[in-house]
């Protein structure tokens, strides 16, 4: 082994394991859960430990489908500030895509997400993956209907949720990202 893969490995794996142990249980043992449009993993704990963040469950062939807009501008708006915002296609009110091609075209062409899409996941009951069974657990509410927002701290808590009626430019949703963004990991 070279010197340099050496120390490589040996910062790397101490480094890891200090993110893992501070890593929010609520992002933690997500399994596998992929970046729509890729075969790529998204390891909740190394892009969103230790910051704020908004996790909206979407369907592409909803009436609330046109807030992808609104999401897109507070993720430009907050993003400077740490903000993250992570969008779950979902079908279990039966308004998405059947095609995971069609989501991202909808998310990503008609709308310009910039943001973290995730595959088409369940977000309700048992069946939810295990990000949605913690913000759940936490708020006290699993999604009602497409475009659910919760707001999350830094430290992976709850501060607030949001009915789908609630636009993304609410000045409550604002606060409640404000006040997430200020808290300290």
């Amino acid at each position: 082994m070279s010197y340099r893969l050496f120390l490589a490995v040996a910062f790397a794996l101490p480094l890891a394991a200090a993110q893992a142990a501070d890593c929010p249980s609520l992002l933690k043992e997500q399994g596998h859960l992929q970046k729509l449009r890729s075969k790529t993993d998204l390891d909740l704990c190394s892009l969103y430990a230790g910051k704020p963040l908004l996790v909206v469950n979407t369907a592409s062939h909803c009436g609330f489908t046109p807030q992808f807009k609104g999401l897109e501008a507070i993720y430009q708006r907050y993003k400077g500030q740490g903000l993250e915002v992570l969008g779950v296609p979902s079908d279990d009110f039966k308004q998405e895509a059947d095609d995971s091609a069609e989501t991202a075209k909808v998310c990503y062409g008609n709308y310009g997400v910039t943001f973290n899409m995730t595959q088409v996941q369940s977000v309700r009951g048992d069946a939810a993956i295990p990000l949605f069974k913690g913000l759940a657990e936490q708020s006290g509410q699993a999604p009602r209907w497409n475009f659910y927002k919760y707001v999350v701290d830094r430290q992976g808590k709850v501060v607030a949720q949001f009915s789908s009626m609630t636009k993304p430019d609410d000045p409550e949703l604002q606060a409640a990202i404000e006040k997430a963004i200020a808290s300290q990991p």
